[in-house]
Order: C-alpha cells, then sequence, then structure tokens
C-alpha cells in the first residue's frame, strides 16, 4: 500500500473512531463504520445501535451500509471501502459481500468473533462470487484502546 493511500486509510478510520466514540457515549459498544465511494464521499455511516435499536442487526457495518443503500438508491455499492473500527462479524462480512463492496479496511482485529481473519475468514472461503480487499490494522491501537477502556469502564460501574 502507498503512502498516500495509508494517509487515506487513516483519514477514514480517524473518521470511524469518532463515530464509535458516539457509541461509547450512548452505552454501546464503541465501533464505528463508513462507506466511502472511489471519490471519496461518504455514502454512509454509522455506529453500533444494537441495544438503542432493539435490534441485534444494528452494528456499526449495518448501520453504515443500510444508509449508503439509502444514499446511493441501489443495494449493491460496487468500488466502496467499508473503514470500521473493529474486525466485522460474519453478518457483517455477509452484507458486505452481498453489497459487493470493493474493499473492506479495519482497525482491531477480534481474536473471538471476527471474520475476516481473526477467528473465521469467510472471504477465504470458496464459492463466492464477489471477492472483498481486506485491509486491517489500521489506527489498531488507537481502536482496541477505545474497546478496552470501554469495557473497563463497564466492569468498574458493575463491581
Amino acid at each position: 500500500m502507498g503512502v498516500a493511500h495509508r494517509d487515506i486509510d487513516q483519514r477514514w478510520m480517524a473518521h470511524a473512531l469518532r463515530l464509535a466514540e458516539r457509541a461509547a457515549a450512548s452505552g454501546e459498544v464503541p465501533v464505528g463504520a463508513l462507506l466511502v465511494d472511489a471519490a471519496g464521499t461518504v455514502l454512509g455511516e454509522g455506529y453500533n445501535r444494537p441495544i438503542a435499536a432493539h435490534d441485534p442487526s444494528a452494528h456499526a457495518e449495518i448501520e453504515a451500509l443500510r444508509a449508503a443503500g439509502r444514499h446511493a438508491q441501489a443495494y449493491r455499492l460496487p468500488g466502496s471501502t467499508l473503514y470500521v473500527t473493529l474486525e466485522p462479524c460474519f453478518m457483517c462480512a455477509g452484507a458486505m459481500l452481498h453489497a459487493r463492496i470493493e474493499r473492506l479496511v479495519f482497525g482491531a482485529a477480534d481474536p473471538k468473533t471476527g471474520a475476516c481473519g481473526g477467528q473465521f475468514d469467510l472471504f477465504a472461503l470458496p464459492g463466492h462470487n464477489h471477492a472483498v480487499r481486506v485491509e486491517g490494522g489500521v489506527l489498531a491501537a488507537e481502536c482496541g484502546d477505545l474497546l478496552r477502556l470501554f469495557f473497563r469502564e463497564r466492569r468498574r460501574s458493575a463491581g
């Protein structure tokens, strides 16, 4: 990856981190996501909302994909890049395949439920009719720190 490309990815991941902070402020697990087209236009963004929305599918990635679909008036979003602060789960990775996103860039790896190389690698399974390019570890320390702080505070409040 070139320096300019890495700088762009870091800038968008910083934006996703700000969205994750909004999730944390509302008591949700701090994950933020945004979908950007090839021209650099934000098509949709979101943050975790399953508690507030009473919806187990209201992950940051799904929220961003839904917003992008409404913006584009389409469910296929080819040529786009999804930036998310935490490695996506199976549900979110599956939605990315259906949306035909070109690229996924994530921050922190999720060794427990990550489906893009952490615990599983959905995109590596044979038989898909679409391929998503994956780059992980962009601002990983910052993304991971936000999650660790959130759960540390949550344990402190519960104890």
